[in-house]
């Protein structure tokens, strides 16, 4: 798993039918930190993550573990939302605060 921050989104009418009905998301994958990198993925969103989140994020085969992406042609999914990470004793990100 991998942090990241939602960035934005990806609009697409003509896609593969597994595809129809799902978020795709641009992520920014952060540092252990917190803080932004230059990598940047799209990501199907599972869990109904919005502009500005911390989220974690899946690739390879774990990115279709979850019940509703079986299926779905997809390399790198969000699981979940953030609410704080702590490294090494201090909070490097609270969803509270950002």
């Amino acid at each position: 798993m991998e942090l990241a921050r939602v960035q934005g989104t990806v609009v697409s009418t003509i896609k593969a039918e597994k595809l129809s009905g799902c978020t795709l998301l641009v992520v920014n994958i952060l540092n252990s930190d917190a803080t932004p990198s230059e990598k940047h993925l799209i990501a199907i969103d599972s869990v109904g993550a919005g502009t500005g989140e911390v989220v974690l994020v899946v690739r390879g085969s774990s990115a279709r573990q979850t019940q509703d992406l079986k299926d779905v042609p997809t390399d790198c999914s969000i699981v979940a939302i953030v609410d704080s990470v702590e490294l090494q004793g201090k909070i490097v990100y609270a969803k509270n605060k950002n």
